[in-house]
C-alpha cells in the first residue's frame, strides 16, 4: 500500500506511474485520497485540541475544588462533560475517516519503477535477453501431454477423478522428479545463502493483506469460509508475513528465506493448448526466494535474484529468455518485475516459470515491516522482494519435450544424483 505521504510529496510522479499502468480514474482517485486525509489531519487536530482542552478541565477542577471554589467547580464539570462527549463524537468520525481512506488505499496499485515500459498487454513486455540455443526436434516430436501418457509418469484422468481439472497424479519416475527438482531448488538456494523455511500453506485474512493478495485476488484464492482461511497461491504470503508486525535491528538484515510449498490457483482456465496439460494447474509445486532488504540495497538484490533464477535454468541447459513487464502486464503490489520464459521445442512457444519482483515499501507498509538504523532511532521502511525459484509444470513441460529421443527423456546430467536416473524411458 502507498503511503499517504508519499502520494502527496509525489504526485506528479504517482500519475504519472499509474497512467503507465493504464490504472483508470487515476486523477480522481488520487485527489479523493489526498482529500480523504486532509480530513483525517483536520479532525485529528480537533480531536487533540478538545482532549487538551478537557485535560486542562480536569486540572482545572481539582485546584478549584482546593480552593472551595465548588459553583465554578461545578460549570468546569459540565463543561468538561461537554468536551468528553465532543471528544467521543470526533473519535467516532476519525475511526470513520481512517477506515474510508484505507478503502481507497488499498485499491491503488504500487507505483512502477522507472525503468518499466510503458504497454497495455504482454505483447508490450521488454525482452532483456535470451539466452541458448532452440533444441531441433524431429518431425515426429510429441508435446508433453503426449510425453506422460507414453511413460504413464502423470494422471491427469485421475487427478480429475479425485478432485477435478488442473489436480494431476504424479506417479513413478514422475513423482521423483518433482521431487529431485524441489530438492535441487532448495540446495542450489541454501548454497547462495538462503535460510530454508517450511511455512504453513493456509493464511489469515491478515496475511493475505499484508502481501496485496487480499482484496486484489480475492477471487483467485481458494477460500476456506469456516475459518476465513486461505490456502496459498504461492509461499510468497506466509514467509514475508513471517515479518509482520516486526522491527528489525540492523544486524539481522539482510533477511533471505527459501521455502518450497504446493501453489493453489482458481484462475487456471480449462480450454486450449496454452492451458493444456503441464502449462496451466490449479495445484503445483514451487520454490521461493524472499528477501527483505534496506531501500538503497534492494535493487541490487533484485539482479542478484534474477541471476540466481538464471543460473538454475542455465543448470538445467533450459533455452530461457528474460523479459522486463509492462506497466499494463505487472502485478498489483509489484514496482519492477521480470520473468523468465523457457523455450517448449514441441510447443514451439515461451512457457513463463518465474517472476522476479521488487515491491520497494508496498508490501512492507500493509505489513508494517520496518527496521532501527541506530540504536534509539526512530524505525524505517524496509523493501520486500521474491522470486520462483522455480516453478515446476512447465519446468518438467520442458525438460520433457526439450530432451526426448527415440530412446526416451534424456535428463540434464545436474539431476541425476537427485533423480537416481538419467532418462525416462
Amino acid at each position: 500500500m502507498l503511503q499517504v505521504q508519499f502520494i502527496r510529496e509525489n504526485q506528479e510522479k504517482v500519475l504519472a506511474g499509474l497512467q503507465k499502468r493504464n490504472f483508470p480514474n487515476a486523477e480522481t482517485r488520487v485527489a479523493r485520497i489526498l482529500d480523504l486525509d486532509t480530513q483525517r489531519r483536520e479532525l485529528q487536530g480537533q480531536l487533540d485540541r478538545v482532549l487538551a482542552d478537557a485535560n486542562q478541565r480536569a486540572k482545572a477542577i481539582g485546584q478549584l475544588m482546593k480552593t472551595g471554589q465548588r459553583d465554578q467547580a461545578e460549570i468546569a464539570k459540565q463543561e468538561a462533560a461537554q468536551l468528553r462527549t465532543r471528544s467521543k463524537e470526533l473519535t467516532d468520525q476519525l475511526a470513520t475517516a481512517v477506515a474510508t481512506l484505507d478503502e481507497w488505499l488499498v485499491e491503488l496499485p504500487n507505483v512502477p519503477h522507472e525503468s518499466v515500459p510503458a504497454g497495455t498487454s504482454a505483447d508490450e513486455n521488454e525482452v532483456v535477453r535470451e539466452v541458448g540455443e532452440h533444441p531441433h526436434l524431429p518431425t515426429e516430436a510429441l508435446p508433453h501431454w503426449d510425453l506422460i501418457r507414453q511413460y504413464n509418469i502423470i494422471d491427469f484422468e485421475l487427478g480429475n477423478k479425485i478432485s477435478g481439472a488442473g489436480f494431476p497424479v504424479y506417479k513413478g519416475k514422475g513423482a521423483r522428479l518433482q521431487r529431485a527438482l524441489v530438492n535441487f531448488f532448495l540446495d542450489k538456494a541454501m548454497e547462495a545463502g538462503y535460510v530454508e523455511v517450511q511455512p504453513p500453506i493456509l493464511v489469515n485474512r491478515d496475511s493475505g493483506y499484508g502481501t496485496g493478495q487480499l482484496p486484489d485476488k480475492d477471487g483467485q484464492m481458494y477460500h476456506i469460509t469456516a475459518d476465513d482461511l486461505f490456502v496459498i497461491p504461492t509461499a510468497e504470503v506466509p514467509i514475508t508475513n513471517l515479518y509482520r508486525d516486526v522491527i528489525l535491528e540492523k544486524d539481522e538484515l539482510p533477511v533471505r528465506h527459501v521455502g518450497y510449498t504446493p501453489c493453489f490457483r482458481r484462475e487456471a482456465g480449462s480450454w486450449g493448448a496454452h492451458v493444456r496439460g503441464l502449462n496451466r494447474l490449479h495445484q503445483f509445486d514451487k520454490v521461493e526466494i524472499v528477501q527483505v532488504r534496506r531501500p538503497e540495497e534492494s535493487y541490487q538484490a533484485l539482479e542478484e535474484m534474477l541471476a540466481h533464477v538464471e543460473h538454475l535454468l542455465q543448470q538445467l541447459q533450459l533455452p530461457y529468455r528474460v523479459l522486463r513487464l509492462c506497466g499494463g502486464d505487472m502485478g498489483f503490489t509489484s514496482a519492477l518485475t521480470y520473468d523468465l520464459e523457457v523455450w517448449s521445442a514441441a510447443q514451439q512457444r515461451w512457457l513463463e516459470v518465474s517472476s522476479v519482483s521488487n515491491f520497494e515499501t508496498f508490501q512492507a507498509n500493509r505489513l508494517k515491516l520496518r527496521y532501527r538504523p541506530e540504536a534509539g532511532k526512530k524505525p524505517e521502511i524496509l523493501h520486500t522482494l521474491n522470486g520462483s525459484a522455480l516453478a515446476l509444470p512447465r519446468i518438467v513441460a520442458a525438460l520433457l519435450e526439450n530432451n526426448q529421443t527415440p530412446e526416451g527423456v534424456r535428463l540434464p546430467d545436474v539431476l541425476h544424483p537427485y533423480t537416481g536416473f538419467a532418462s525416462i524411458e
